[in-house]
């Protein structure tokens, strides 16, 4: 939970210190946030590649390795007096990210019996979201007082005190011998419609994320202030619809990810159909914070049920093509904002989201179909 808790706080914290970096390094503010959409692509091609090269070797020696990655880039990226130093210390972050995602995942739920799993999948996660409710407010807050290297070479400590844990106490095992190394349920068709579902609904939710800021201020009124304090509560709510979440995920795993999609496209359709009341946009905005991070969180937990193959492969498949989907969601509303205002952003991905609905519930009719054959045959 640490480890998880520190890289997504390593991800997401230039995001808070634009322009002390951009004055400290004298380069521009949009060269500054290129650390973080780097950083994401970065996650998203080398996902797959680096757990198909690192399949064989024993976890406990990857996560030793990746947190050992994560405090020296870490400590790099606090010393550094140039921009392309900064640069390279963060992608070799991003690089350890990548495949801790899709190591972490097997090997702390296979510490524990199958039945409580998908509770160690929500614990993992609320330390993930704490990154954006606390970790990077209170980076910000350090970096604004101290300077932004400050926050940074806290990075290293954290990562520090996980790797000396981890490299002490996780046992040592081959990867393929470990109890959560293969799906409890492989198939491969499911498989599919939850990578499509997790993709087509993240590319949605950053459709219009991405400049729900601006949504706030420009359709719904709220002055800048308001706007600060109703980022914080998306942030909360995407805290507790996680932890609500991740308690019921061993009794309905499917079931949850089809209501944690569900419950992203009622936010952004009812942003965009009702938004200019402050009223509605507080609740739809709080519904969509409530889904954003289960979503994420139910597919990784899907995965560790049905991969076809080995969970790591599988998991890192669903981290690679949810960061994609970022870029590309981003990227997407950047392209209706000019044609359709922000309002627009919010009906692109509200759309797209509800392709990711049709996805699972043509797959659960698909599954009920074969279930039907096959009991006819019988």
């Amino acid at each position: 939970m640490l480890a998880a808790f520190t890289f997504n706080t390593a991800e997401n914290l230039p995001i808070g210190l634009l322009e002390p970096i951009s004055e400290s390094l004298r380069v521009s503010v949009s060269a500054v946030g290129l650390l973080v959409t780097g950083y994401g692509v970065t996650v998203a091609v080398a996902s797959v590649p680096l757990a198909h090269v690192m399949r064989a070797v024993p976890r406990r020696h990857v996560l030793t390795g990746l947190l050992a990655a994560l405090v020296v880039s870490s400590l790099v990226a606090s010393l550094a007096t140039s921009y392309s130093l900064l640069l390279v210390a963060r992608l070799l972050t991003a690089l350890a990210q990548a495949l801790f995602w899709a190591v972490m995942g097997p090997v702390a739920v296979g510490l524990f019996a199958p039945g409580v799993r998908g509770r160690v999948v929500g614990a993992l996660s609320v330390a993930g979201s704490c990154a954006l409710v606390l970790g990077v407010p209170a980076g910000t807050w350090l970096g604004q007082q101290n300077g932004w290297p400050v926050p940074v070479a806290m990075l290293a400590a954290l990562g520090l005190v996980s790797l000396m844990v981890i490299a002490v106490l996780l046992p040592t095992s081959r990867p393929d011998e470990e109890p959560a190394a293969y799906g409890t349920g492989p198939d491969a068709r499911r498989f599919g419609i939850v990578l499509a579902a997790g993709t087509l609904s993240a590319a949605g939710a950053f459709a219009g994320y991405t400049y729900i800021a601006k949504f706030l201020g420009d359709v719904s009124g709220f002055p800048p202030g308001t706007v600060t304090a109703l980022l914080v509560a998306f942030g909360v709510a995407c805290l507790a619809g996680v932890s609500i979440t991740g308690a019921l995920l061993d009794r309905f795993p499917y079931s949850a990810l089809t209501t944690a999609v569900a419950t992203q496209a009622v936010g952004m359709l009812g942003l965009y159909a009702a938004g200019t009341d402050t009223v509605a946009a507080v609740l739809f905005l709080v519904l969509m914070g409530g889904a954003l991070g289960p979503v994420f969180m139910t597919t990784q937990n899907a995965m560790l049920l049905c991969a076809p193959g080995r969970t790591d492969i599988a998991l890192a498949a669903n981290s690679g093509f949810y960061n994609a989907c970022i870029a590309a969601g981003a990227a997407l509303g950047g392209l209706v904002l000019p044609l359709a205002d922000v309002r627009g952003t919010f009906l692109t991905g509200g759309l797209l989201t509800l392709g990711a609905c049709a996805v699972l519930l043509g797959g659960r009719l698909l599954s009920r179909r074969a279930h039907e054959q096959e009991k006819g045959r019988e």
